[in-house]
């Protein structure tokens, strides 16, 4: 039986809202005009976290991004594109067999400064709709990352607000709920959803220097989110 010859590598999917739409953090693939998911080999002295956690400071310069860890892509079929080989070899200088990834999920405000070092990897935020083809199997890896945050929020819906701005119309709120399930919400069956959030509390404040009328802002109340989520013993 022959066994594998195999390398790791670590592969972030980092989410933004701009307020309409969801995006994506890609970068250009070194030496290319090509676009990939941000990552890297894992180093011989580091461990999947810690790897992941530097990937994503040398491209943003944020340090301590909540990241979590959801799934391993292992399929033979990552490597069989020559061109992907061969932009990998030549890119870590020596040969690749296999190639497994672990996938890390994290969500950011959109209006975070990338970092000097970003700009110079020519990493932009990308529209979920104008995603194009990506080398290995990103594509999948973005498709699967969508319905695991969809998993997500019915179990923990506060990271749902780690995409807003801390002050949010119930506008941008559907607005993020339409882009993830990518499906339209009636404005009024909505609104009466959140109704049913106390965490999600209106301010005694609207927007100003808008063309249409006004709406009240709104913010996450961490408390009371706690709160709903105690269980009794």
């Amino acid at each position: 039986m022959e066994y594998m010859h195999t390398h790791v590598s670590i592969d972030c999917v980092i989410f933004g809202f701009d307020g309409k739409e969801l995006n994506i953090l890609l970068i250009e693939k070194e030496g290319t005009k090509d676009l990939k998911l941000p990552g890297s080999l894992i180093h011989q002295t580091e461990d999947t976290d810690s790897a992941a956690q530097r990937v994503l400071y040398e491209l943003t310069g944020i340090r301590r991004m909540s990241l979590k860890q959801f799934k391993c892509f292992s399929s033979p079929e990552r490597t069989t594109d020559p061109s992907d080989v061969g932009w990998l070899e030549k890119t870590y200088g020596h040969p690749v067999g296999r190639l497994i990834t672990i996938a890390y999920l994290s969500l950011c405000k959109i209006n975070r400064t990338l970092s000097a070092a970003a700009r110079s990897r020519s990493a932009r935020w990308c529209p979920i709709s104008e995603v194009p083809q990506l080398p290995f199997d990103h594509n999948r890896i973005v498709e699967e990352t969508l319905r695991e945050i969809r998993q997500w929020i019915e179990s923990e819906p506060a990271m749902l607000f780690e995409l807003l701005p801390t002050k949010f119309t119930l506008s941008e709120l559907r607005g993020l709920y339409e882009a993830i399930y990518r499906k339209q919400f009636d404005i009024r069956n909505f609104c009466k959803k959140v109704a049913r959030m106390p965490y999600v509390v209106r301010l005694n404040e609207k927007q100003t220097d808008v063309a249409h009328r006004a709406a009240f802002f709104y913010k996450f109340d961490r408390i009371a989110y706690n709160k709903t989520r105690q269980t009794i013993d």
